[in-house]
């Protein structure tokens, strides 16, 4: 027993661990930090820093999510059979090739865990959305980073980037935090110079919002390419971001290879019931998109006369660019704002700290910021 012993540490690294330790690239990423919520005690909040559907869910949905909580005791259709049925009936598709996700985070990072092992590269741009650098690092990937122009993705500076390692790229169109998009046809460019076995990540959170002639989420590309997937959200428009849940439409193979590595039943009752709800309801998502498509140029409007400088938005959320001098910088805005019970997200983490991102909220959310906001830069608030 003795000998045995002294065999084993002799065998020994010098330098053995401690303590279990997790693998490279883990401890490089920086924990997501949610929008914030909290005011003051006494101040009625208003959130606007989750791009959250000020309108809250379809009551249909709210009705459909109550009735699974009878059902709590038993599993959840590990397929979401009738929701990817309900997806694939609104946009024509078959249902195959549609993957449902608690949340399409958990999509991204499904993705990341099957195309990228340690030392593959994948690409996003510079202030695209934080959770693609986590799905990398944690798969043992490198993330690329590619600059932007004017806050909107370019297309040529993510193509000068891939390189024998790279695996995936991933998109945000539109993008968060920015508000910006690139045309169909610039996407299209994008894949056309990919090499085959690249994957391109076409992440439509935000599609149901967009009213542009040249833009698309993606579907197209997703079904007649195969390194093309689009993933979505019921996160959004359709109010339901508690729920967690996302879907995705992807080749075949890709399917396949999720199907592979998804957890088994990864989406709960209440969500399945109320996504199937939700999507159906489409009186619900037409009011919301009105009302957003009304308060973004409004907002947008109200706020350049103030002197801010907003980046054009195509989304349910405007980035607003402080100035640099003492009194008027963002951090004070967002101070100045939270006392109010206006809570905005901080873009610190976004490599934009002079910003910050305001969610379209109620009208009445909407009018405070405008009025709080006129108050913090001094002038009159010229809004109708």
């Amino acid at each position: 027993m003795s000998s045995a012993l002294s065999q084993t540490s002799e065998i020994e690294p010098q330098n053995s661990p401690t303590r279990p330790m997790p693998r490279a690239g883990v401890m490089a990423i920086e924990a997501y930090v949610p929008g914030k919520s909290a005011v003051p005690a006494g101040v009625v909040p208003h959130k606007l820093s989750s791009n959250e559907n000020p309108f809250g869910p379809s009551p249909k949905a709210v009705a459909a999510a109550q009735g699974a909580l009878a059902k709590l005791h038993l599993y959840p259709d590990g397929s979401a059979t009738a929701l990817r049925g309900a997806i694939a009936r609104k946009y024509g598709l078959d249902p195959q090739r549609i993957v449902c996700g608690s949340g399409s985070d958990e999509l991204l990072a499904l993705l990341a865990t099957a195309y990228i092992g340690p030392g593959d590269e994948a690409i996003y741009s510079a202030h695209g959305f934080l959770v693609y650098r986590i799905a990398i690092l944690a798969a043992g990937g490198v993330p690329v980073v590619a600059p932007e122009r004017d806050l909107t993705t370019d297309v040529d500076a993510i193509l000068a980037r891939v390189t024998p390692r790279t695996r995936m790229v991933f998109l945000a169109n539109p993008n968060n935090p920015t508000g910006t998009y690139l045309p169909f046809e610039e996407v299209k460019r994008l894949h056309a110079g990919l090499p085959p076995h690249v994957l391109l990540v076409l992440d439509a959170a935000y599609a149901e919002y967009v009213r542009r002639n040249d833009y698309a989420a993606g579907l197209e590309l997703a079904l007649t390419a195969d390194n093309v997937v689009m993933t979505r959200t019921f996160s959004k428009v359709y109010g339901l971001a508690a729920l967690r849940l996302g879907w995705l439409v992807a080749p075949p193979h890709v399917v396949d290879a999720l199907e592979r590595i998804r957890p088994p039943f990864n989406v709960n009752s209440a969500a399945l019931a109320a996504g199937i709800a939700a999507i159906e309801d489409e009186a619900h998502v037409a009011s919301s998109v009105a009302h957003n498509e009304e308060w973004l140029e409004r907002m947008t409007t109200a706020l350049s006369a103030l002197g801010l400088g907003v980046t054009p938005s195509v989304g349910n959320f405007l980035l607003l660019h402080f100035p640099t001098e003492p009194g008027r910088t963002a951090h004070e805005a967002d101070a100045f704002l939270t006392a109010r019970g206006l809570v905005l997200r901080r873009m610190d983490g976004y490599g934009l700290p002079g910003a910050l991102r305001l969610s379209i909220g109620t009208a009445e959310a909407n009018e405070r910021v405008i009025a709080a906001l006129s108050d913090f830069m001094g002038g009159a608030s010229t809004h109708a």
